[in-house]
């Protein structure tokens, strides 16, 4: 296993270099897509317009070699418009019968461009076949191909004319990603990429199998038991009336983070170490993923808001807080201290 893992960690490496060559800086950021690709998770993308999301998303489909689809999200957007119809085909006996029609939906990438611009009603068709990994159309249901994961972008300067997705429906996203504007030497090299030249064009580094196969192997890395213990004190520790919660979520939050935010930290941490070659993940990993992986799932309440307070100073509250260690081992180490 450590040989694959190793081997993994290379491949890896090579599909993050194939993704710089079109994408400039956002390392962390470019880590974290990788991280939802390897966990099958789905990942929300949020930032001002112009700064690479649909590129991005765009650039990992053509590094994998797998199906890819957008999805333009707009008001008038319906759910059939997405999962497909069944419509009246006449065969060669002259025969009229139903066929179904498959929506954008039935690819393996599948980019939601503006997910806030759509209604609650096509929202909800969205989600469910995240969740549901399929579709149900005319009573039949209809499986998702296989690995299928969707990248959902929102604008957060545009309110009119959008349809904020609800708390419960923001859970069923592995990641929420922040995408901030390029520094100054980032955007210097991105005039100069997009001026000149056309850009060297990325080769397909993973096909569906290699995928498919990565996605296994994250979830063979182990974490140790009181690494896993500590994850669950962060969770609970995002609720204001946990015993581990520390005075700031007791004041700034409404409602704290669910069960899927330990899972998808634990996975992540498993992805992380996986990118780096390690053969367990470990605290570090857990750290780096529980920004993205509670930020979206932390409600605050309206003295938070009047008070320009951020999910990720909660984040840092809760972490700074949260002992990282088991009680019987802090208990060894204090007797042990002079």
């Amino acid at each position: 296993m450590e040989t694959e893992i190793q081997q993994a960690s290379i491949k890896l490496k090579q599909f993050r270099a194939e993704i710089g060559k079109v994408i400039v800086g956002h390392q962390e950021v470019i880590e974290q897509v990788l991280t939802g690709l390897l966990t099958g998770g789905h990942i929300l993308l949020e930032g001002v317009p112009g700064i690479g999301k649909t590129l991005l998303v765009k650039t990992l489909s053509q590094c994998l070699n797998l199906s890819f689809s957008r999805i333009q999200c707009t008001p008038d957007l319906m759910p059939a418009d997405i999962t497909g119809t069944n419509i009246i085909i006449e065969e060669p006996s002259g025969q009229k019968v139903f066929q179904f029609q498959p929506g954008p939906i039935f690819h393996n990438i599948i980019l939601i461009d503006e997910i806030n611009r759509a209604t609650p009603k096509t929202q909800s068709a969205l989600l469910e076949a995240m969740q549901e990994l399929s579709v149900t159309v005319g009573g039949v249901k209809y499986e998702l191909p296989r690995p299928f994961i969707v990248f959902a972008t929102q604008n957060p300067i545009e309110m009119e004319g959008t349809y904020p997705l609800p708390e419960a429906q923001l859970d069923r996203f592995f990641y929420k990603i922040m995408i901030h504007s390029p520094a100054l030497a980032e955007l210097n090299e991105i005039v100069r990429r997009t001026t000149g030249q056309a850009a060297q064009p990325v080769v397909p580094v993973l096909n569906k199998d290699e995928t498919l196969h990565l996605s296994e192997l994250v979830r063979q890395i182990p974490v140790a038991p009181h690494l896993v213990e500590y994850v669950g004190k962060l969770v609970l520790a995002s609720h204001p009336d946990s015993e581990f919660s520390p005075a700031l979520v007791k004041q700034y939050v409404r409602y704290g983070a669910s069960p899927r935010a330990a899972q998808s930290i634990v996975l992540a941490a498993k992805a992380l170490a996986l990118m780096e070659g390690k053969l367990n993940a470990v605290e570090s990993n857990l750290v780096k993923a529980a920004y993205p992986a509670l930020r979206h799932r932390l409600i605050l309440n309206l003295e938070a808001e009047t008070s320009a307070v951020t999910p990720e100073q909660i984040i840092d509250e809760i972490i700074s807080q949260t002992p990282r260690l088991p009680p019987e081992v802090l208990n060894i180490i204090s007797l042990t201290q002079p």
